[in-house]
């Protein structure tokens, strides 16, 4: 599929930058999430005035300068939703990039042209970003396997934030061994300790609740094959009941930073956002300090319980808690509430989630994810890798 029927780049934002030539990428293309800087090429970050009241920059955010290095040559710049602040996938400005497996459905966001370009064909991996999901959901509703790394492990030098309390660069790839190759060149040596082999595999019953009915059915078969690399299953709750609370929260104090980082800008240059942004940028600016700083004491001792909840156990759950949307038809907003239930647990406490695109419901991509303990993001690349290689 070319560019030109996906809709993945930013448009005159196609190009070449070539790696090292014996990097242990080379070989690999890549592309580029317009959040990312690139010498000699404006940061769009979703919105033509961000665009044009930026100064081009003069060098590489630090991570895709560390891929050169490894060998992996650039390919453009893909879309982003504006300044990363949504999960739906379309972008007022800059048309929706299509979703590979599903043309008729939103390809979700916000890193929406990343997963276009890589489930098109049009580069080996992308590099995205994902705050509250943003590489987790697209990867999902794309069929694509996607990597979001524990909290500050990667560089975030040379990236437009949105919420650096949970920001962090992600990637995402038909390919496993693409996604394993790009792990093995960023990712430092793990510091959990953890042995996935001693720990239960967990199906926490509150998340599971919340998902779409027909996902237990077309999952169970590789959950029961997951199964048999750990020391049994388990259902126990993880968060008795308050998953929409534990939501709020973490929603509030991203709200909160979003408007820390970009309400200064907004206020003084009256951007044109499009549908939902605005909206959400205007809520955000309303958050009260007082309002965030009680919602971040909650958030961190709802943190606190996931990382007890690890310690015996890798839980398994799908990556989304519905199928992609047609296009023009938004999912509900208990859709969006589920979804987030889900998506924030890795965000709020940090932690490392990949997402398998293993199985598909009336025609329509199913992710399955794995979070693990902090730090562990290695070991749960090996994990995914023995899954890879369990017989079907």
């Amino acid at each position: 599929m070319s560019d030109m029927a996906c809709n993945a780049f930013v448009p005159g934002e196609v190009f070449s930058i070539q790696g090292q030539a014996h990097g242990p990428l080379a070989g690999l293309t890549m592309s580029v999430k317009d959040l990312f800087d690139i010498a000699g090429h404006p940061t769009g970050a979703g919105n033509p005035d961000w665009r044009q009241s930026h100064a081009i920059p003069t060098q590489h955010a630090e991570l895709i300068q560390t891929l050169l290095n490894a060998g992996a040559s650039m390919v453009g710049k893909t879309i982003t939703e504006e300044l990363a602040y949504s999960l739906v996938g379309e972008n007022a400005h800059y048309g929706t990039p299509v979703n590979p497996h599903n043309p008729d459905c939103i390809p979700g966001g916000s890193s929406s042209g990343a997963a276009a370009a890589a489930g098109a064909g049009l580069c080996d991996f992308s590099v995205g970003t994902d705050t509250a999901g943003s590489v987790r959901l697209p990867a999902s509703f794309c069929g694509l396997w996607g990597f979001r790394p524990s909290h500050g492990v990667l560089s975030t030098q040379g990236v437009v934030p949105l919420s650096p309390s949970f920001d962090t660069p992600g990637w995402m790839s038909t390919s496993f061994e693409h996604v394993m190759q790009v792990g093995s060149v960023v990712l430092p040596p793990d510091r959990s300790g953890a042995d996935f082999s001693r720990l239960k595999l967990a199906l926490p019953e509150d998340i599971w609740q919340r998902v779409h009915p027909g996902f237990e059915a077309v999952l169970k078969p590789h959950i029961d094959r997951i199964a048999s690399l750990f020391a049994g299953l388990t259902h126990e709750s993880l968060s008795q009941g308050r998953l929409i609370e534990w939501q709020d929260a973490f929603r509030l104090v991203q709200g909160h930073e979003a408007w820390a980082a970009h309400g200064a800008w907004i206020s003084s240059q009256q951007p044109t956002f499009g549908p939902g942004i605005k909206e959400r940028f205007a809520w955000a600016g309303a958050i009260k300090d007082a309002q965030a700083n009680e919602a971040r004491v909650n958030m961190l001792s709802n943190a606190e319980l996931v990382h007890a909840y690890l310690d015996g156990a890798v839980i398994c759950m799908p990556t989304v808690s519905y199928l992609a949307p047609q296009k023009g038809q938004a999912s509900s907003d208990q859709d969006r509430t589920n979804a987030l239930s889900l998506l924030c647990i890795a965000s709020m406490a940090g932690l490392p989630q990949i997402t398998m695109p293993l199985a598909v419901l009336d025609g329509k991509a199913v992710g399955l994810s794995l979070v693990s303990r902090r730090l562990s993001d290695r070991q749960l690349l090996a994990l995914a890798q023995s899954i890879q290689r369990l017989p079907r």
